[in-house]
């Protein structure tokens, strides 16, 4: 088996991993875009069991939350450790406009996709213009209706 060891690469990754004062959860890169009536988020999630991941939705706050556990095993010699192991989180404040009860999630290759669906209230809507002539018809009708 062919390994490239590069030492500079290495001692970095070390210093890196001795000198990280920020051991809590990790952030997640994504993406986040509207698609016609709803946002969809894609998250980088890779080597993530499913099963570890937690969404939730607090009022209008979206909580993302995974973690990644690599498996060692007895008399394990590593060669290469560079995947890190651990708690990921996101959060995001949905703010207006949002239908927190249909948000789905599904995950495929290493992606989490999450669709917020745009409330009914808050979607364009076309406003009809009538004249002042229509306003005196139907008053007209309204008041034969009710003699």
């Amino acid at each position: 088996m062919a390994m490239n060891f590069d030492p500079f690469r290495e001692l970095d990754r070390v210093a890196g991993a001795f000198l990280d004062t920020r051991r809590g959860p990790r952030l997640m890169p994504m993406d986040l875009y509207r698609d016609g009536d709803h946002y969809v988020l894609a998250a980088d999630l890779p080597g993530i069991d499913p099963g570890s991941v937690d969404i939730d939705v607090d009022g209008q706050l979206l909580t993302i939350r995974a973690e990644r556990t690599l498996t060692t095993g007895e008399g394990v010699s590593w060669l290469a450790k560079e995947r890190e192991s651990g708690s990921f989180l996101r959060q995001l404040n949905l703010g207006q406009g949002i239908d927190t009860e249909n948000i789905t999630a599904h995950y495929d290759n290493g992606v989490l996709s999450v669709t917020i669906p745009v409330s009914e209230k808050a979607k364009p809507r076309k406003i009809a213009v009538g004249s002042a002539s229509e306003r005196r018809d139907e008053a007209t009708l309204q008041v034969n209706e009710a003699s």
